[in-house]
């Protein structure tokens, strides 16, 4: 068993709770962090009733290759005969095609979903839902015990400490 985790270093001031929670997966073996990036993207702001002379263009944050990243880990894995069963804890429907190609060429090797959301409307994933072999709601109850141990060692020598914020 492996465990990919895929996600994209934030900037701001959660970035070191990122980066502690990011330290404490690599003290766990079977855990394989793989990370995309994030990319400013300029939107310009559709508030009509907004009366802000100035620039109406804005830096968002856009999270770039992590979906790209899970697709090309799902196909790789079943190429290199890696699982027989993939679990996506997701509700991204840009992962539909890489699903579908891999229920076309391994038809043996089953997908379930997990989409995290509790939104009825983002956590409908229903194209995604579809394409696997079972799909889930994410057991909230199961959280609390998946908690890391506060401190953690991380395996140099040191501690990692759950932050404040948490």
């Amino acid at each position: 068993m492996k465990v990919h985790y895929f996600t994209a270093l934030v900037d701001g001031p959660t970035r070191p709770n990122q980066e502690v929670y990011l330290r404490a997966l690599g003290t766990l073996p079977l855990v394989n962090i793989i990370l995309g990036k994030f990319k400013k993207k300029q939107v310009r702001c559709s508030n009509s009733a907004c009366t802000f002379a100035g620039n109406r263009f804005f830096d968002v944050p856009e999270e770039k290759r992590t979906d790209v990243n899970i697709a090309i880990f799902l196909l790789d894995d079943a190429y290199q005969n890696q699982c027989d069963h993939s679990i996506v804890v997701s509700g991204d429907s840009d992962l539909v095609p890489a699903i579908s190609l891999l229920k076309v060429r391994f038809p043996q090797k089953r997908v379930t979903v997990y989409v995290p959301s509790r939104n009825p409307i983002r956590g409908a994933a229903v194209e995604l839902r579809s394409v696997a072999d079972k799909h889930r709601i994410l057991p909230l109850i199961l959280l609390p015990f998946s908690q890391f141990p506060n401190p953690l060692p991380d395996g140099a020598g040191s501690l990692l400490h759950k932050p404040a914020s948490w």
